[in-house]
């Protein structure tokens, strides 16, 4: 499906009166009050942090959905898609949520029940790993992309196989504590992708598709196909920043990034994926409960805490948010809704390299949230 998009040069909004509406250009002066401090930010993300651009969807609970990007930096096109990286494992842990609702899936199993003889290692061993433990990183298990994706460059037209990247990982000796706090690999992931494979008998992407993307009409939302290297729809050129330079990195083939993060959306469509989720529309309330049961998450801010593939966020003007953030080297995305169903999701087009551009971001995601 292909449609014309605005090539945007300056700041603007944009509405969507009901769900599932295309979102219409509004003149600046019509936007709410409320996204200035949304626009200056994003603003800044370009000026002071010296990403190539920005942009940020806000959703409200009646599904009302304004576009801003800042006038600084590269044109972006109005809710353009973008590579979402690891906030697909959301999208991976619904499927499995579903699944154990069917009575296919059982959450404190061992993982050996699913895919046997297949988790052996020095220090890990499937046979004492639930499958919770994958969804919520507390397996133990090793990281696998430090390995495969060092130096994104040279593997961008690279195709991997699920397997290939368990190799990796499962040829590395454990080097953190098993079910005691979040120590994020995405290899976990990759586990629970294969894990959907051999209980549905269908590809992951498949599943994904016909249990969460088509359900929700995420028009703007799909699963790459096998060599897949270009973003099917307008979309802002995401870039890899090394001493200064830029590299065109829109174009890869993200299979190395499989059920940990290959997943293509719009700003929108992932707000609208949120909302569905945290109200309810997606998974059973049993088992969103059993999602949103939190545990201390290292390396991560420490007002954010993870569940099963989503991460409770404090926010600075009280109360919490539900969402996933996602890194894929030319995209950076943070995403969140509230229990009272407003969401947002803030893009820029290369990986932050320093905490203070990590935290900028961050900050973008809780002003748009707490703005009202």
């Amino acid at each position: 499906m292909s449609r014309n998009r605005l090539l945007l040069g300056a700041l603007v909004a944009t509405t969507a009166l009901a769900a599932g509406a295309a979102p219409v250009a509004l003149a600046d002066q019509e936007a709410r009050e409320s996204d200035r401090a949304v626009r200056q930010g994003l603003e800044r993300l370009v000026t002071a942090h010296g990403f190539p651009s920005a942009m940020a969807s806000v959703r409200e609970r009646d599904g009302r959905t304004r576009f801003l990007a800042p006038r600084a930096g590269e044109r972006v096109p109005v809710d353009g898609q973008v590579r979402i990286g690891s906030a697909g494992k959301m999208f991976v842990s619904a499927v499995v949520m579903q699944l154990v609702a069917e009575g296919k899936v059982d959450l404190d199993a061992p993982v050996e029940t699913y895919l046997p003889g297949l988790v052996r290692g020095e220090g890990f061993d499937g046979r004492e790993i639930a499958v919770h433990q994958l969804l919520q990183h507390t397996s133990g298990i090793p990281e696998y992309t430090d390995v495969v994706a060092d130096d994104v460059l040279a593997i961008r037209h690279t195709h991997y196989e699920p397997h290939e990247l368990l190799d990796v990982a499962l040829a590395r000796p454990r080097t953190v504590p098993q079910n005691e706090k979040t120590y994020y690999s995405n290899t976990n992931y990759v586990l629970a992708g294969l894990l959907v494979q051999r209980v549905t008998g269908r590809p992951l992407g498949e599943e994904i598709t016909r249990r969460v993307i088509e359900p929700l009409g995420l028009r703007e939302t799909y699963w790459p196909g096998v060599g897949e290297e270009r973003i099917r729809e307008a979309h802002p050129r995401g870039y890899v920043v090394k001493d200064g330079t830029r590299t065109d990195i829109s174009d890869l083939d993200p299979s190395w990034a499989w059920s940990a993060g290959n997943l293509v959306a719009s700003p929108s469509d992932l707000n609208k994926f949120l909302a569905a989720l945290v109200g309810g529309r997606l998974v059973a309330p049993e088992q969103l409960a059993r999602m949103q049961r939190t545990v201390e998450a290292d390396r991560f801010p420490s007002t954010w805490h993870y569940g099963l593939g989503l991460m409770k966020i404090d926010l600075s003007c009280g109360g919490h948010a539900w969402g996933h953030g996602g890194d894929i080297d030319g995209y950076e995305t943070r995403d969140a809704v509230t229990d009272d169903g407003r969401a947002a999701t803030v893009v820029v087009t290369a990986l932050p390299d320093s905490n203070e551009q990590v935290e900028a971001v961050n900050e973008v995601l809780d002003t748009a949230l707490c703005a009202r």
